[in-house]
């Protein structure tokens, strides 16, 4: 749950004298992909339908992300560019509400609004259900709207129940947010508060909706989502490995996912789920981050590098065609030569399909901040430069294994080249074939040929049918 890049969350609307356009610009994980789709459905009854660029948006909301370095300072760059957006328009008469919503907006609050005070509202992650409430009241207030409390109630109870869903066959879920970890590096357990799921009945029925639409593939978020606990139809607290078995067995669902993992949360029936449901896709993502016993227990994380070994001979051991993915970060402080020599050889040992990895940044408000023994810069550079020499190498070695079998893919929209469609494997490989668009949000398996640096080529087989 680590991608940086900006995109918008749906496709231009055509615009009518009664629709006011809308644009959601989404940096960070997955889960806040799933926040800015939810934005757009609280905000559909006031009349705003999505628009593909800001300069034609009457609303622009900025979707934050806390977890990179100098996040704060990217977001106030962004917004210096919105500045100059709505002053364009409103050179034109026309009025424009800019929000900042999301992790940076949760820990930078008061800041945003004294550095750029032309931001209308600036709204948590856990409070923008009450996005309508909060356009109402910028529009009333001669000042800036602010929510970035914990309320004590679920915003998922005041979501609407009418959920759009995506195009292309796949389609995000959060089930469980915040965190309770306290891992000394990281700002979540402060930007999303206290680890709560969702209850078991409001995700099936959600998961039933995205069915009847077509969605053949979920990924259920979290920042914990292993640790999920919510409250069942039978009263009874599910895990994750119940709802899984649920949404495959009952609510039909063909492919399900679900990230991001912790090591301490996977639990014996979650590993027998991976063995026992062919929905439940073949890769996982459970970061490590260190194979370090010295910098895990720095790190707070809870267990040693041995118990990740373990875990994962358990994991293959259940479903042998399992692909991992990982978090690593280098240079955390106090990291010696030798506690990174222990993480090139965790890595060495158990093979990654992919990962993501980072030098260690300092976040104000964490123990890990305020820690002597801070890494020098080049020495962290030259340690992720090592690291991630060998996850490529790791990376490529799996792709080209691939090459030569025949694989379901589900295809979720056009490839770069005219006449390309563009998919994803069980193990979340990209996969560009020559096809036609009937095939997008439906699954046909795919004869591989190919690697390329990030993704896949092949050729669609006779059979071109769902898997």
């Amino acid at each position: 749950m680590n991608s940086l890049s900006p995109f918008s969350v749906a496709t231009p609307q055509p615009s009518t004298a009664s629709v006011r356009g809308l644009h959601v610009i989404t940096w960070g994980c997955q889960m806040n992909v799933y926040d800015s789709e939810r934005m757009t459905d609280v905000l559909r009854p006031l009349g705003y339908r999505a628009v593909g660029t800001p300069e034609a948006a009457d609303m622009i909301i900025l979707n934050t992300c806390h977890i990179r370095d100098r996040a704060a300072e990217k977001v106030f760059s962004e917004l210096g560019r919105l500045r100059k957006v709505k002053e364009a328009r409103a050179e034109r008469g026309e009025g424009t509400v800019l929000a900042v919503a999301g992790c940076v907006a949760q820990a930078e609050g008061k800041e945003i609004l004294a550095r750029a005070p032309y931001v209308d509202i600036v709204l948590g992650p856990q409070t923008y259900h009450r996005l309508p409430e909060m356009v109402a009241r910028a529009a009333r207030a001669a000042g800036a709207v602010i929510e970035t409390d914990f309320p004590v109630e679920q915003k998922f109870d005041f979501l609407p129940a009418d959920r759009v869903a995506p195009a292309g066959g796949s389609a995000f879920l959060t089930i469980q947010e915040g965190c309770d970890k306290f891992c000394s590096f990281c700002v979540v357990p402060y930007t999303r508060g206290a680890e709560s799921s969702r209850p078991a009945a409001a995700v099936i029925a959600e998961a039933r909706q995205l069915a009847a639409a077509g969605i053949a593939e979920i990924t259920l978020l979290g920042q914990n989502v292993n640790a999920y606990h919510g409250e069942g139809p039978d009263g009874a607290t599910w895990g994750l490995a119940r709802l899984a078995r649920v949404l495959a067995d009952e609510v039909g669902i063909q492919r399900i996912r679900y990230t991001t993992s912790h090591p301490r949360d996977m639990e014996d029936d979650l590993i027998a789920a991976h063995r026992d449901l062919p929905q439940l896709m073949p890769f996982l993502h459970l970061p490590v981050q260190s194979g370090s016993d010295r910098v895990l227990a720095a790190m707070n994380r809870g267990h040693t590098a041995d118990e990740y070994r373990t875990l994962v001979a358990r994991l293959r051991d259940a479903r042998p065609d399992l692909a991992l993915s990982s978090d690593f970060i280098v240079g955390h402080p106090g990291e010696t030569d030798a506690d990174f020599a222990d993480t090139m050889r965790l890595i060495g040992e158990i093979g990654f399909a992919q990962a993501y990895s980072f030098k260690y940044s300092s976040r104000p408000g964490t123990p890990a901040a305020g820690a002597g023994m801070q890494v020098p810069e080049d020495v962290k550079d030259a340690r992720l430069q090592e690291l991630q020499a060998v996850l490529r190498v790791q990376q490529n070695a799996f792709n080209a294994a691939t090459v030569g079998q025949v694989v379901p893919v589900l295809f979720t929209g056009r490839g770069r080249k005219p006449g390309q469609i563009s998919g994803k494997s069980p193990w979340l490989q990209a996969v560009n074939v020559e096809g036609p668009d009937s095939l997008i949000g439906r699954i046909a398996t795919v004869a591989v040929g190919h690697t390329y640096t990030n993704s896949l080529g092949g050729v669609l087989t006779e059979e071109a049918d769902r898997a």
